[in-house]
């Protein structure tokens, strides 16, 4: 389980550096809105 959040993490971030909306990432990754403004 813990390794499946680092991915989904490590995904945000790359998509964040893409400039995809907080939304999009939130749908793709499950992480909550302030997960991802917090990368």
């Amino acid at each position: 389980m813990e390794g499946k959040i680092e991915r989904s993490i490590e995904v945000a971030k790359n998509l964040k550096k893409q400039g995809v909306s907080t939304d999009i990432i939130n749908k793709a990754t499950g992480l909550s809105k302030e997960e991802i403004e917090n990368l």
